[in-house]
């Protein structure tokens, strides 16, 4: 194989990466000069896998995180959410992010608000030791959502922020190839409407918040006005839809009354 850059980036053009020439760049510094190493991680990208997965790192927020193979890979339309929750968290707060994958949204929080307490939650091993590398002064925990963590954080935290699965069940077919393929199931498949674990995080979130703490949750399509109902059950009021540019859905905010 040629391992020239113009060669590689049109080979990674003609399986419909979005910028080629960037991706060419990154995955030949990721090589290491090593030929055999290079011609692997070309394949494995024109194959689908997620650049992350090559390159063991991505930019969030500003924050250069640690990505392992088989670990979700957080967007970019996550972080109005993480810039949102620091906001939100007092300079010697608490704030529990449930579902942290890799750790982005914890590792921005402690890094915003050093003085702040940030517990988070993550059922996968490895996206636990991403998570653990990437938020240092954070406390990760093993576990389904709140289950791990320690009994003292009952109804203290300030801020509680989620990314949990949220893709229908029935809507997984639609997703792109590379992502149906490789990405994390257990990350994606949010069973019918997408809405089983937020729904779960909603009524869970109560018992984890004191009186006028906030919820942050990323979701998409129709699932805020269909949680509408749930979060008003479990004493939420005040909601805000967070839109990106477009306009689209892409979580909430939600205060606890």
């Amino acid at each position: 194989m040629e391992t020239d850059f113009a060669s590689i980036a049109m080979q990674l053009a003609a399986a419909g990466c979005i910028a080629p020439e960037e991706e060419a760049a990154e995955l030949i510094d990721a090589a290491g000069g090593d030929p055999a190493e290079l011609e692997s991680l070309v394949a494995r990208r024109v194959d689908g896998e997620p650049l992350p997965w090559l390159t063991g790192r991505i930019r969030f927020c500003g924050i250069d995180l640690i990505v392992r193979p088989g670990t979700y890979v957080p967007r970019w339309q996550t972080e109005p959410l993480a810039r949102r929750a620091v906001q939100l968290v007092p300079p010697t707060g608490t704030a529990i992010d449930l579902c942290t994958g890799i750790g982005a949204v914890a590792a921005v929080i402690a890094a915003a608000r050093p003085g702040a307490r940030v517990l988070a939650t993550e059922l996968d091993e490895t996206a636990v030791a991403c998570a653990r590398m990437n938020a240092p002064d954070a406390e990760v925990f093993a576990g389904h959502l709140d289950d791990p963590l320690p009994g003292d954080r009952a109804e203290t935290a300030d801020v509680v922020t989620a990314v949990v699965p949220y893709v229908p069940s029935e809507e997984l077919r639609l997703l792109p190839r590379d992502v149906r393929e490789h990405e994390p199931r257990i990350a994606l498949d949010g069973g019918p409407a997408g809405t089983a674990v937020l729904l779960e995080v909603i009524a869970r979130s109560p018992r984890l918040l004191r009186s006028g703490g906030s919820l942050l949750l990323e979701l998409g399509g129709d699932q805020a006005g269909l949680v509408a109902p749930a979060l008003r059950e479990h004493g939420f009021g005040g909601t805000e839809v967070l839109r990106d540019e477009e306009g689209d859905p892409r979580g909430i905010v939600s205060r606890l009354v």
